[in-house]
């Protein structure tokens, strides 16, 4: 007999309908980005290994798939240009006939509704792999920020509703601010990559977008894993150099990162599913290993119960769907 037993949480657990109403965090599809690797040409979609299910898409069929996304209740998708030449200063970046700036003036002539999210760096650019102007070896942080205000200014004016740079050098939000608003885009939006980590999760999309490093590594620019304060100051950083959203990323490995910003900041906050994360519930689902329906959402909640309003993930359409069964 245990009648002294007056405390029973299973009660609230014992039908559907009963956790649904006691249900603390809730995931939908508004909650979800959808990125998209774009290249010139058309007719294209070519996938990419390392991401199953993942593909190269020419503007006309990124099209295609960004009305998929906007169909699911997907508020945004994330482009990430494949370009068709590459220098050492990435002046492919701010061309108006690259992939990018085509596909965003593209989406937005036949979905308006469906915000378009650029990314901003120089990796993918660049014929050295990295994120900004090398001299003698060293990444030039105040020399690359010019080349980066030029091309978030490329993107804005092909339609672009928010700017995400992704390159980690200092002060580049106060730049493209300041830069945007002098060409009057000042309703253009910045969701900054205020915390990205050097991750070991970004393998596949190097893979994807050919942005690998041709010699030494990102630790000089991106965060050390080790690191939580330094993650605030970089957000207090990127706030007050006027970000309207801010980021962390990789996900999974650090929620206790989301949380603390969370709690830091009043902005809304974002977290980056990243390739490698995505790579490894394929792999194993593949392997038949584990439920992918059920895992994913099980992470993507955990996302947002560490913090996160908004999650960019290369599994929102799938979940999307799997939310709406």
């Amino acid at each position: 007999m245990i009648a002294h037993l007056h405390q029973r949480p299973r009660r609230l657990r014992t039908s559907e309908a009963i956790r649904s109403m006691v249900r603390e965090t809730h995931l939908r599809p508004e909650d979800l980005i959808s990125p998209m690797f774009v290249i010139n040409g058309s007719g294209i979609a070519e996938p990419i290994n390392s991401m199953p299910g993942v593909f190269r898409l020419s503007v006309d069929k990124a099209v295609t798939e960004a009305g998929v996304a906007a169909e699911l209740g997907i508020p945004a998708v994330l482009l990430f240009g494949i370009p068709e030449r590459k220098d050492a200063r990435g002046s492919s970046a701010r061309d108006e006939n690259e992939a990018v700036q085509k596909a965003t003036a593209a989406i937005k002539d036949r979905y308006p509704s469906l915000a378009v999210i650029t990314d901003l760096c120089l990796c993918e650019y660049t014929d050295h792999g990295h994120c900004g102007v090398i001299e003698k070896g060293k990444i030039l942080n105040d020399e690359t920020l010019e080349l980066l205000a030029d091309v978030a200014i490329s993107h804005a004016r092909s339609g672009a509703d928010m700017i995400a740079p992704s390159d980690m050098m200092d002060g580049r939000v106060a730049v493209i601010r300041a830069a945007l608003d002098a060409d009057s885009f000042t309703e253009t939006a910045i969701m900054a990559y205020a915390v990205k980590y050097a991750s070991a999760f970004y393998g596949p999309f190097r893979d994807a977008a050919g942005s690998s490093p041709q010699f030494g590594c990102r630790r000089s620019y991106q965060m050390d894993p080790a690191n939580v304060r330094e993650a605030l100051r970089e957000v207090v950083l990127d706030i007050k150099e006027a970000a309207d959203i801010v980021m962390t990323k990789p996900a999974l490995s650090y929620l206790d990162v989301t949380r603390a910003v969370r709690e830091a900041v009043k902005l809304p906050v974002a977290t980056y599913n990243v390739s490698g994360e995505y790579a490894m519930v394929k792999a194993a689902a593949e392997k038949g290993w584990l439920d992918e329906e059920k895992v994913v959402l099980e992470q993507l909640l955990s996302m947002k119960r560490a913090g996160a309003d908004l999650i960019i993930t290369y599994h929102a359409k799938d979940a999307a769907r799997w939310l709406q069964q």
